[in-house]
């Protein structure tokens, strides 16, 4: 690929958090020498959009969007809630077990500067993004394109979508999810997505009001995570009015039927409401059962993952995020995510920079180089979670409830040490 003053032509598939957030980073690490690179979006959905419930971004992630730009358009819109550290509970006596902090040494977060954690909806935080979107030229999303065919040779990435259009680009990166088309369609097709065995169903519960008409009291400052012998229930405020509670159940279903999640209605809305509320019957504090009661909008979602390594690249293709390593949620995934995107940018940026001839698939390679080992050990960090949900009795709970404090303490400078860290500065060794 020669390299001339014209700009990089880059299309991603995926207009979601992933996406966008790549584009955002491909535009900041772009060389000042050379034109900013022209980026084209392909979304296949109608509008930009995102089904899942909450997120926590993590300090690292907090960080990584500071530096696209994408957490001023957050704060600006007083989106999400500080979140400090995230509670562990034992659902049956009510007692706190322990906490993941994010506050740090001060109090006042981890890294430099600093930053605590933020409780978020998805759909919030792909606001923020797309805002931040909006203030550059060079980066173009349009919805509603179907991609049919990926083809690439010398000259280029070569697309075609189902309304009989054709694109051509210079690189593809795909980041377009679990059940990437990208993946499945031309970097490696025998590579499908397996069902990880949990479900995450969830919804947002209006605060109820005592007679004095003050809210219900709630056992956790921000965020906490409620272990039962059938899964765990998240309970968190996601805005600073702290009116609405949002509701996730992460639990074991051996079978499901779709492979997307889904808007629960009428008998679904009523079946799912059941099983959370027989999962976690027997809770000592009331609110628990009042959020099941309450939750309004219920979704299922079906936890979808990749086996362990695979390919992420071909000499003008690129995966990042799910559609190379969708693994299990492990309380840092959006963050992970994030950094994919700029760390690859930063060794496409390095690529682009240089004199030479050599073809794009150096930086490809740099970027692997750079990135699987964290993302092994991720993976293997995330069959943890599978194992704390996976249904127990008494003894099991009981054997999970001496673990968990024990295993947050003995890990708590590793977590750390990784919320600290800031891949905008790493050594690309290239």
């Amino acid at each position: 690929m020669a390299k001339v003053d014209l700009p990089l032509n880059i299309i991603i598939l995926g207009g979601g958090i992933a996406g966008l957030t790549t584009a955002l980073a491909l535009t900041k690490f772009a060389p000042t020498s050379r034109p900013p690179p022209q980026i084209t979006l392909y979304e296949v959905r109608p509008s930009p959009a995102t089904i899942g419930g909450a997120v926590n971004l993590t300090p690292n992630a907090l960080r990584l969007l500071s530096h696209l730009g994408a957490l001023q358009e957050i704060r600006a819109n007083n989106y999400g809630k500080a979140c400090g550290a995230v509670e562990v509970f034992d659902l049956y006596s009510g007692s706190k077990l322990s906490e993941s902090s994010f506050r740090g040494p001060k109090g006042k977060g981890l890294g430099n500067p600093p930053f605590t954690a933020l409780r978020i909806t998805r759909g919030e935080s792909l606001k923020g993004v797309l805002a931040a979107i909006e203030k550059h030229s060079n980066i173009k999303l349009i919805c509603g394109k179907k991609t049919t065919d990926i083809k690439e040779d010398a000259n280029g990435v070569h697309l075609a979508f189902e309304d009989g259009e054709t694109v051509n680009a210079d690189i593809l990166i795909g980041c377009d999810g679990i059940h990437s088309v990208t993946r499945l369609k031309h970097v490696e097709p025998e590579r499908k997505s397996i069902y990880s065995g949990i479900c995450n169903a969830f919804g947002f519960a209006p605060r109820r009001k005592t007679a004095s008409g003050a809210y219900e009291e709630t056992h956790f400052e921000t965020s906490g995570m409620n272990f039962g012998r059938r899964g765990m229930l998240l309970t968190s405020f996601l805005d600073e009015n702290k009116d609405s509670i949002y509701v996730g159940a992460l639990m074991q279903v051996p079978e499901i039927v779709s492979r997307d999640g889904w808007k629960a209605r009428g008998a679904d809305a009523d079946k799912t409401r059941q099983d959370m509320l027989e999962r976690y019957a027997g809770a000592a504090n009331p609110l628990i059962n009042h959020l099941i009661e309450d939750a309004q909008d219920l979704y299922l979602w079906p936890v979808f993952t990749l086996s362990k390594g695979g390919k992420w690249a071909t000499d003008r293709v690129m995966l990042i995020g799910d559609s190379a390593h969708a693994m299990p949620p492990q309380g840092e995934s959006t963050g992970i995510v994030f950094e994919d995107g700029v760390l690859f940018a930063r060794c496409l940026g390095r690529w682009m920079e240089k004199d030479d001839e050599a073809p794009v698939k150096e930086a490809f390679d740099a970027y692997e180089r750079l990135r699987r080992q964290r993302i092994d050990t991720a993976f293997d960090e995330s069959q943890s979670v599978v194992k704390t949900v996976n249904d127990a009795g008494w003894l099991g709970h009981k054997i999970k409830l001496t673990i968990v404090p024990w295993y947050l303490w003995w890990t708590r400078s590793y977590r750390e040490a990784h919320f600290i860290e800031d891949v905008t500065t790493r050594d690309l060794n290239y």
